[in-house]
């Protein structure tokens, strides 16, 4: 049942996939994350299982050994009521509609887009536990390229200048962050922001992006968030030039090997 659970507990994800390498990525990208991912391997006692790893949420396939994943979502519900997210990749209508009536709580098709995952875990442990299901805090601070965000700071640092964003701001700079070089699509970042796509105008997300961007170019960074039509957006950023004082330090010691004094 959920009630008080432990730090730990709400960090970890019980993970049913039978495919090695799929499963290795899925957890592997959750692991950036912060979450504690405990990857299934009795097959054939998999409610046990679950009860040893008291995890926060599951995520299951359908097409398993032995039984398929509506028969462990059953059995999972007759000891507890932890989310249960389906990863499958039966895509059928009965399919979603058997999943949800047989007690998972959501459902992505694969192949599916990593960040969406992570995005669709973080809103049902909101949903679920609250804020009490934010992972550890090893997601406070992210950086790439010189640009860093600090959530408890609100702020964004880029070459020795800084930046206040506001709480959606920073969610969508810390996700380019994390996925840097990559495209996050509108989706992920719409599930990053808010706890359920449906309750949320798409144009609100054009418009925070666009807050975001003026607050990059505050820093030296025009065009560091480009949108890649019809996918979402990604996060380019070139790495921060010597300052000037560097610069200035630099000449001075090339003028001392010239000159130098007596």
């Amino acid at each position: 049942m959920i009630g008080t659970r432990s730090a730990a507990a709400l960090s970890r994800i019980y993970l049913v996939e039978d495919e090695p390498k799929l499963a290795a990525i899925v957890a592997g990208h959750l692991g950036r994350y912060g979450y504690e991912v405990v990857t299934a391997r009795r097959f054939d006692d998999l409610k046990n299982e679950f009860l040893e790893a008291d995890p926060s949420l599951v995520l299951l396939d359908i097409n398993l050994p032995w039984f398929d994943g509506f028969y462990w979502c059953r059995q999972i519900r007759t000891v507890s009521t932890v989310p249960v997210i389906f990863l499958t990749a039966r895509g059928g209508e009965m399919d979603q509609v058997m999943a949800i009536e047989n007690g998972g709580d959501d459902y992505i098709v694969k192949p599916f887009n990593l960040e969406v995952v992570t995005a669709k875990v973080r809103a049902v442990l909101r949903r679920a536990f609250g804020e009490y299901a934010a992972p550890p805090a090893v997601d406070q601070v992210v950086e790439h390229a010189g640009l860093g965000w600090d959530a408890q700071r609100l702020s964004a640092s880029f070459a020795g200048r800084s930046a206040e964003l506001s709480r959606n701001e920073g969610q969508l700079l810390a996700a380019l962050l994390r996925a840097a070089g990559r495209v996050v699509r509108r989706e992920a970042l719409l599930e990053a922001l808010w706890d359920d796509v449906e309750f949320v105008d798409d144009n609100t997300l054009s418009v925070n992006v666009t807050r975001l961007r003026r607050k990059l170019d505050e820093l030296g960074l025009a065009d560091a968030v480009r949108t890649v039509r019809g996918e979402g957006y990604r996060l380019q950023v070139d790495a921060a030039p010597a300052s000037a004082a560097s610069a200035a330090a630099a000449a001075a010691g090339t003028d001392d090997q010239a000159n130098p004094r007596e």
